[in-house]
């Protein structure tokens, strides 16, 4: 199966200059900041694309700008951009929490600040569609314009939450910035987040009694409609996703993996301890992703004529290659000794049994 590199740079032109805007990226060494700037940096309605990252990275076309987007000089560097696309963002799930947040949240707040005093027409942001919030009563699709009801229980829900609130501050504070934010749904493609790592088990944790959906959003399809974004095709805040959703049962058929059904209490109450004490990188506010529907219509980027060129069984399926040979309980990577000793039946007892593990670790700690 071809990368999601080969796939953004394929059928496109070389590159040359266009007399569109001039585009700056932030995250632009890795990721999806790299997939749209080798994207743009071909495209012939881009005039030029200015990289931004810590470090130099392998952009053929693009001119760099090695910098901290959280170092105030950036308002230099953006002279002359009509549009900044803000995806310098740290979402490792192994990050220290609060290192993380302050990292996002700082770095947002000075790349808007700097657009607006450089003369920035438009920033582009991306969060989650995981804003929304997944509740019991949710509508099933969500409509684009629902209120966001998350709160900040969920890994970087938080921090995509502030992040949102400096987007739809910013026109107010800074008169002349517009702002697009985009709300990819499940990202897959090269990506780890509880989310995907939640396929990763020998057996699809399902809280008895919930009801989930699944809507997948591949990173090509992601990287398409900030394209759209950047080139001003889009206004205001949308949704990203394949057509559609999948069941519970539908995941379960396609993916071959068979379901573990807990009650609520056990479930949560597990999940709860094992990140508590640190042995889970996964807030127990994630498993409400995996219990109740936050799938959302597209139509905003559909009435401008984008549409996504996968599948929902598409994107399971090329997950589902991409987690071949690993192993996560609640979102804890297993190592090959962990996950041969465990198998199927002993991960069940991994999350059902927490104490041994939460007595072994207030022993460490002498709690």
């Amino acid at each position: 199966m071809s990368s999601p590199e080969q796939n953004v740079r394929s059928g496109r032109s070389g590159a040359a200059a266009g007399h569109g805007p001039v585009v700056a990226i932030t995250g632009a060494a890795s990721g999806v900041g790299r997939l749209l700037a080798l994207r743009l940096a071909e495209s012939d309605q881009v005039k030029k694309v200015i990289a931004i990252d810590e470090r130099r990275g392998d952009v053929p076309g693009a001119t760099w700008r090695v910098l901290d987007v959280r170092d105030p000089v950036i308002a230099e560097r953006l002279r002359g951009v009509d549009v900044v696309v803000h995806l310098g963002l740290d979402l490792d799930l192994e990050s220290d929490p609060k290192a993380r947040t302050a990292f996002n949240v700082r770095g947002t707040q000075t790349v808007l600040t700097a657009a607006a005093a450089a003369g920035v027409r438009r920033a582009v942001l991306c969060t989650s569609a995981m804003v929304y919030g997944a509740q019991p009563d949710n509508d099933v699709p969500l409509a684009e314009d629902a209120p966001l009801r998350a709160t900040a229980e969920a890994s970087f829900v938080g921090d995509l939450l502030e992040i949102e609130r400096l987007g739809k501050r910013a026109p107010r504070a800074h008169p002349g910035l517009n702002v697009t934010i985009l709300r990819p749904t499940v990202l897959v493609g090269g990506t780890d987040t509880s989310l995907t790592r939640y396929f990763e088990s020998p057996r699809l944790l399902v809280v008895a009694g919930s009801r989930p959906c699944w809507q997948f959003c591949h990173v090509e399809d992601l990287v398409s409609a900030l394209e759209y974004a950047a080139l001003e095709k889009v206004d205001g805040e949308m949704a990203v996703g394949c057509d559609g959703w999948l069941e519970q049962e539908e995941i379960e058929e396609l993916s071959g993996i068979r379901r573990m059904e807990l009650p609520p209490a056990i479930a949560l109450g597990a999940a709860s301890r094992l990140h508590r004490l640190g042995l889970t990188p996964s807030p127990a506010g994630d498993l409400a992703y995996t219990m109740h529907p936050w799938v959302v219509s597209g139509s905003r980027l559909h009435e401008a004529g984008w549409r996504p060129h996968w599948t929902n069984e598409e994107v399971l399926a090329e997950l589902i290659e991409e987690v071949a040979g690993r192993n996560s309980v609640v979102g804890r990577r297993l190592g090959r000794k962990d996950a041969t000793t465990l198998g199927a039946a002993g991960a069940t007892v991994a999350l059902v049994g927490t104490a041994a593990l939460v007595r072994r670790a207030r022993k460490r700690r002498g709690i």
